[in-house]
């Protein structure tokens, strides 16, 4: 096998394992969405976070469980504007026997599938159209 047939190879590889990892994110959005209790939170604070481009606001959400517990949590992304205002009220959905919890919405639910994905998709283009064209 040539050089360059082994770096194909192992963008293809690296495109699997990426694949494998989105289908995990997406099971446990999936799971989440079919057994996890769904209730509301409300933003409580804005953390500033400095970044290269200035500042960005994490959102920080409080909900209470099925046990009365106040529970609260950090989002995991921060933006500029922020997302939400103190007050806001946003549906959330989490696990009733893991740490899991997640937004109910497109992003919240699917972000690491999609960004996981879009990584994956090009690699698996180049990496298995390269190995199947030089096969064939």
């Amino acid at each position: 096998m040539k050089m360059i047939e082994y770096l194909y190879a192992s963008l293809l590889l690296i495109s699997v394992v990426l694949i494998y990892f989105a289908f995990k994110q997406y099971s446990v959005s999936k799971e989440l969405m079919a057994d996890g209790i769904k209730t509301n939170a409300t933003v409580i604070d804005l953390l500033r976070v400095s970044s290269d481009d200035g500042y960005t606001y994490k959102p920080v959400f409080e909900y209470i469980d099925r046990t009365n517990k106040r529970i609260t949590f950090e989002s995991e992304v921060s933006s500029n504007p922020a997302p939400y205002k103190v007050g806001d009220k946003v549906k959330i959905v989490y696990s009733k026997t893991s740490d899991h919890r997640r937004i109910i919405s497109f992003w919240g639910l699917y972000r690491w599938t999609i960004i996981l994905l879009s990584f994956a998709s090009p690699l698996l283009i180049i990496g298995g159209g390269y190995l199947l064209y030089s096969r064939g």
